[in-house]
């Protein structure tokens, strides 16, 4: 089995609850989003580090993925772009806001999130969420 398939079996079995993947499909972007914006706050330096490790770790997983992944980060980073100046206060309350959402929906799961065991999952998620709209497209990834 390849990688991104046993990284993807191992998330999916902490997201089983339909609730809760509703939840993930809309927080897990937001969060991504919202992350992205808080470290461009903090230094757009920092913000392009994460980004092309970020990057190198879906490629490493799929060429596809990757190129989705890249594409959705350079449309968030085009939409945090637009904020401004209100970029801190607009990324701070939906990157709280999202993970309380998170959160809720581990309580309909009935089971702590995927991260709390193996880091990665932090950015398995995104291409998790990627990989179900690939597959609802008919694209291999």
């Amino acid at each position: 089995m390849r990688p991104v398939d046993r990284m993807f079996q191992h998330y999916s079995e902490f997201h089983r609850n339909a609730t809760n993947k509703a939840i993930h499909w809309v927080c897990v972007p937001v969060i991504a989003w919202s992350f992205l914006g808080l470290l461009w706050v903090i230094s757009p330096i920092v913000a392009v580090v994460v980004i092309a490790a970020s990057v190198a770790f879906y490629l490493w997983l799929s060429l596809p993925l990757a190129l989705g992944m890249a594409a959705a980060i350079a449309f968030m980073t085009y939409g945090a772009s637009l904020l401004g100046s209100h970029l801190l206060m607009v990324s701070g309350t939906v990157f709280v806001a999202a993970w309380i959402g998170q959160f809720i929906g581990h309580r309909f799961e009935g089971r702590k999130p995927a991260f709390l065991e193996d880091m990665r999952s932090l950015l398995i998620g995104p291409a998790w969420v990627l990989a179900f709209l690939y597959r609802r497209l008919g694209i291999a990834y």
